[in-house]
């Protein structure tokens, strides 16, 4: 059961990082004609928020002590801009490596 919440800890931050990007690029227009924009990223960040804390659980009820974007914001370099969807992509690939990885464990 430990090992399950770790693995949908790790699934739900991939998720959430994937509907993140979505949000801001794919579902962007939408969003925003329709005043929803705000609600998208609460729900985002509820589902990232929600991922840490199935993790930490698994991993603290087990005994484990394996428990650009920023940037961007306080400093306004607009060349930052480039690099995050690089930042997306390998927050995407080291949830779904968590998520693989916790699945091998034997706990």
């Amino acid at each position: 059961m430990l090992k399950l919440l770790c693995v949908f800890g790790a699934v739900l931050g991939f998720l959430g990082v994937a509907a993140g990007s979505f949000g801001a690029h794919g579902l962007k227009d939408l969003l925003e004609a329709n005043g929803h924009a705000a609600d998208w990223e609460t729900a985002v960040r509820y589902c990232l928020f929600h991922a840490v804390v199935l993790i930490a659980i698994g991993s603290l009820a087990n005994g484990s002590e394996n428990a650009g974007l920023t940037t961007l914001f306080l400093t306004d370099i607009r060349i930052l801009g480039a690099i995050v969807p690089i930042g997306g992509v390998l927050l995407l690939i080291g949830w779904a490596t968590l998520a693989v990885a916790i699945y091998r464990l034997r706990f």
